[in-house]
């Protein structure tokens, strides 16, 4: 089995058939160029395959130094090593500089030559399981990655992949389990920043001092049982993305130091008196209606107004119905694996009691009942029998009497002007926002509390 390919560019055809012939017994496939031309067509045509290019400092079309970023530009994972006539320690440290593996002078060792070259092969074959490793990473954080065509989701992918190569601030509204995560890190890998970290904090998670600590940091010192300097989560974000989940939990003490980083990319640490600088961009998600607590005194309006430069609506899993099914395939497929069932999928019934079912935890609900009914499943189909027993109500409406009598109650008739108006904005969930004068998350929160 191959080592892998290496492409020699030399106009010295007796030196380019030695070296071939080196490297072609220590099992590498070798490729050869007599010029520059020649051997950037054919790094192009095999830039996937090629590890190693040694390339002749003076050629006939170009010089090697000069050369080098067209190689990398072709071909970026490959290492290139120089070879020369004549070498100099300056002219070796100035390839070196340039991005050269290595440089050497024609006429050394053949074990040498073996060396470098393997060496040079080892570090692109690491380079490119690191690449491969990294696209795999970023792939399942894409928007196209999420699952489920619902016109609600392409409308909040869309507007996401607007706002993601920018460095605005982004608030994301959807009720708790709807994937306002997943968007955020979306968000962060279709922009500039995704080659540096995403640092997520729930800020339900964690009493008010030790919230403030995590965020910020501290110096040794700072209080009992300090006995180290810390990095707060700022910092380890800098250069990347902070998600703030469940912002509208932050202590008022702690939104006015928030606001302070989001105007001046600045804070000061517990115990400290120097302001700290960091570059980071901040995506907060909320379950709740923050403006309309900024205007009740639970939230700073000027924070608010700080997050909200440009929201996203995260729809909840009952407005975007026929996701149902593609979620409940794919969640089916992921425990069927992780517990080795035979499970070839969903029968009718059980497909429609998920599709009538109100979903108050949405996406998060809808992969537990799934991981739940694959652990109870028995035959080659889920059924009925492997969901809960909350689903049967779901699965057999109100009788019409009960229904006549719902509709004069307050809730009735609220849910019934709901779904007029949405039938008068032709079902887009903006426009009836509208139309209601109320948050487009409150008609969320309506259209899943009255299973629209």
């Amino acid at each position: 089995m191959s080592h892998g390919t290496i492409l020699i560019i030399d106009d010295e055809n007796s030196l380019r058939k030695v070296v071939s012939r080196v490297l072609e017994l220590e099992d590498y496939t070798v490729l050869q160029a007599r010029t520059a031309h020649e051997g950037l067509e054919l790094l192009g045509q095999h830039a996937e395959e090629i590890l190693v290019i040694l390339s002749d400092v003076k050629l006939p079309d170009g010089h090697g130094l000069g050369l080098l970023p067209r190689y990398q530009a072709v071909a970026p994972l490959a290492e290139v090593i120089l070879l020369t006539a004549y070498g100099t320690i300056a002219d070796g440290v100035q390839a070196m500089r340039s991005g050269a593996f290595d440089y050497l002078t024609k006429g050394n060792s053949d074990d040498q030559l073996v060396v470098v070259v393997a060496r040079a092969a080892d570090k692109a074959r690491l380079q490119r399981r690191v690449a491969q490793l990294e696209q795999q990473l970023t792939s399942q954080y894409t928007f196209e990655s999420m699952i489920g065509h619902s016109a609600p989701l392409e409308q909040a992918k869309t507007l996401a992949r607007r706002v993601a190569p920018t460095d605005s601030t982004v608030l994301l509204e959807g009720p708790t389990g709807s994937g306002k995560e997943l968007f955020a890190q979306a968000i962060h890998h279709a922009s500039p920043r995704r080659s540096k970290p995403f640092v997520a904090v729930n800020c339900s998670a964690f009493p008010k001092d030790l919230l403030e600590s995590e965020l910020f940091g501290y110096r040794k010192g700072a209080f009992t049982g300090a006995l180290a300097d810390k990095k707060g989560l700022l910092e380890e974000a800098t250069g990347g993305t902070l998600f703030l989940d469940e912002i509208g939990e932050l202590p008022l003490e702690l939104q006015a130091k928030l606001l302070r980083v989001l105007e001046t990319q600045t804070f000061t640490k517990l115990g400290d008196t120097k302001p700290l600088t960091v570059n980071v961009r901040i995506v907060a998600a909320t379950n709740r209606n923050l403006r309309q607590e900024a205007d009740a005194g639970l939230f700073r309006p000027d924070l608010y107004y700080r997050l909200a430069v440009f929201t996203v609506p995260v729809p909840p899993l009952n407005v975007r119905r026929e996701d149902i099914e593609p979620l409940a395939n794919y969640f089916l497929r992921l425990y069927a694996a992780k517990l080795r069932k035979r499970l070839h999928g969903m029968d009718a019934d059980f497909l429609r009691h998920l599709t009538h079912y109100n979903w108050r935890g949405n996406v998060r609900e809808l992969k537990n009942v799934l991981e739940r009914a694959v652990i109870l499943a028995d035959g080659d189909l889920l059924t009925a029998d492997n969901l809960p027993a909350e689903f049967d109500h779901a699965a057999h409406p109100a009788a019409p009497d009960d229904a006549a009598a719902a509709q004069w109650t307050l809730r009735g008739m609220e849910r019934s002007h709901i779904q007029a108006v949405l039938q008068q904005a032709h079902g887009n969930k903006t426009e009836a926002a509208r139309m209601l004068g109320v948050a487009l998350t409150t008609l969320y929160r309506k259209i899943q509390e009255y299973g629209l």
